[in-house]
């Protein structure tokens, strides 16, 4: 979260006591260590859940959307509204309502972290009428903030296992139980997020899980940070699961809301280590953690918002579409990568790194692509925080022959330090710009990603609904890019089985609303139907609103399931 030492020694011990440990050296050169891309083995939408922030945006629009809406920012933990907290010895900032419209534009969701309240950290406990009166000011700001959307969670308390002043407020299990029942008195709709411990450790996972299904005061979004070693994330998830099942408590999403150290969090080759294994592990969401200062999305863009060396590994992540796609690496500490394969456009996307030498990625499932493919490699440097890449560079470019599916594509001279991105395309070419945008890829709001064999890609987003308040309506926000400013026909897939038309409201950009009406299919999740309007949109990137309810829009009729948008 900050750069102190203790959180670090901890997440670098899975037991009680304290161990003092030096942070993991990036691998050395190994030879021909290999990634295993299965193309015909999806495993879950592109929802581009590592993509997020622990105090990613500053007041006054920092940094500028145009570096964020590449990225597809999926969510983002902010201080508490009033934020008292001072990180690194800066002034407080990122209150999460001030930062709300910025972060709606971009199409990212937020947690409230409450304990920023405080100005210092550790947090400085000063009596339980303090704090609650605390939570009582926070969270009716919240609700009076009646055209903020985005809140997705409120994190109760930020690394209790080992800024909890125990000795002053009591045991932590009976905090977080009051102060549980004191948001829920307030707001019984909002997820709730926790622990939030700053390493995964069973047995105080397994204590403070006891007590909270004990008192009914199980978090919705189950959270802990990883800040040291990649290496280890598989095994947490896995035993978090095992442990969940013992207690007899349903599956909880997980979020990993602070991820990589000092010496990893601006190194590209290291973060595409941690994105892989945040995906195969199913997590909903992970934030790189803050090291440094406000207004640069925690070092992706220098003060004056370009990009850096690291943006470009989640520019190449922002422009995954499809599904994410199996990818098996030789060790869990050495090369590694992600995936996803496009099935529209037919591409295939893989970033991987943190391995030197000459490595190989290896391609199966790739039948749809044809007999010749175009192979295409780059490669982006770990500059740092204070130095502009303007472009990644550009390794190869060649034609090859696929056989049998199978592909196996030779990395030589990998720095461990950057990272690669492999894409494999039809050599007769591909549309010159992204036309079809999954409903189950785009920013999802109080709906659900579901899936059916008749839907476009396998996936769309039902239980679209709304109550009347920005706390529960529904929303899907497509973040588009387009060639040239224009107006283009937008084709929707849908299916709605309640035998009437049922309606929408449609909105770009922030501009003006316009109803979307949906007549009758055959039945729920049986897609193939589609309807048109138009859009006129500007060059580059634009945010597309679907919604059953949002601020200034009276409210849609009926329900509708989205299965994608195309633009023509």
């Amino acid at each position: 979260m900050r750069a102190r030492v203790r959180a670090l020694v901890l997440a670098l011990t899975t037991t009680a006591a304290t161990t003092v440990a030096a942070l993991p050296a990036l691998p050395a050169a190994a030879a021909g260590a290999t990634l295993t891309v299965n193309v015909a083995q999806p495993f879950r939408p592109v929802t581009h859940v590592a993509s997020g922030g622990l105090y990613g945006l500053a007041e006054n629009s920092r940094p500028a959307d145009s570096t964020l809406l590449p990225i597809k920012v999926n969510s983002l933990t902010q201080p508490a509204p009033g934020v008292g907290q001072k990180p690194n010895g800066q002034p407080p900032g990122g209150d999460s309502l001030l930062v709300a419209p910025q972060a709606t534009r971009v199409g990212a969701g937020e947690f409230i972290r409450m304990p920023d309240i405080y100005p210092d950290f550790p947090y400085r406990w000063v009596s339980w009428t303090d704090w609650l009166a605390k939570v009582d000011t926070m969270v009716r700001a919240r609700l009076n903030a009646t055209t903020v959307t985005n809140v997705i969670g409120w994190e109760l308390w930020n690394e209790p296992d080992w800024t909890w002043n125990t000795a002053a407020a009591g045991a932590f299990t009976d905090g977080w139980t009051r102060t549980y029942r004191a948001v829920r008195a307030l707001d019984a709709q909002t997820p709730i997020v926790g622990p939030s411990t700053a390493t995964y450790n069973r047995s105080w996972m397994q204590t403070f899980l006891t007590h909270a299904r004990d008192t009914g005061t199980l978090p919705d979004i189950i959270c802990w940070h990883e800040l040291v070693e990649p290496s280890r994330i598989a095994a947490d998830l896995a035993d978090y699961r095992n442990l969940e099942s013992s207690l007899g408590i349903s599956p909880r999403r997980v979020s990993i809301n602070e991820y990589a150290a000092t010496s990893e969090v601006d190194v590209p080759g290291r973060v595409a280590s941690y994105v892989a294994k945040f995906e195969r592990g199913g997590v909903e969401s992970a934030h790189r953690a803050f090291w440094y200062e406000y207004g640069t999305m925690n070092g992706l863009v220098t003060g004056n918002s370009q990009p850096t060396g690291t943006w470009w590994l989640y520019k190449w992540y922002g422009d995954m579409a499809g599904t994410m796609v199996a990818t098996t690496p030789s060790t869990q500490t050495g090369l590694d990568g992600f995936a996803a394969y496009d099935p529209t456009r037919r591409i295939v996307n893989v970033v991987f790194g943190n391995e030197a030498g000459t490595n190989t990625v290896n391609l199966t499932g790739l039948g749809a692509l044809g007999s010749s493919v175009r192979v295409t490699l780059l490669s982006t440097p770990a500059s740092g925080r204070f130095t502009a890449v303007a472009a990644p560079t550009t390794v190869s470019t060649t034609t090859r022959t696929v056989t049998d599916g199978r592909l196996s594509v030779s990395v030589p001279g990998m720095v461990a330090t950057s990272a690669y991105q492999l894409l494999v395309e039809p050599a007769s070419g591909v549309p010159a710009y992204q036309q079809r945008y999954e409903a189950e890829n785009a920013s999802v709001f109080r709906a659900q990603r579901l899936s059916a064999a008749s839907a476009s890609a396998g996936g769309y987003v039902g239980r679209i609904d709304n109550s009347g308040t920005p706390r529960t309506d529904s929303y899907v926000d497509f973040v588009v890019n387009v060639p040239a400013a224009r107006a283009y026909t937008m084709t929707i897939g849908y299916a709605n089985g309640t035998g009437a038309t049922a309606t929408q409201g449609l909105a770009y950009n922030g501009g003006a609303w316009s109803t979307v009406s949906y007549p009758p299919t055959a039945g729920w999740g049986q897609f193939g139907a589609t309807v048109s309007t138009t859009v006129t949109l500007r060059a580059g990137y634009n945010v597309i609103r679907l919604a059953k309810g949002s601020p200034y829009f009276a409210g849609g009729t009926g329900y509708a399931e989205l299965d994608y948008i195309q633009l023509t």
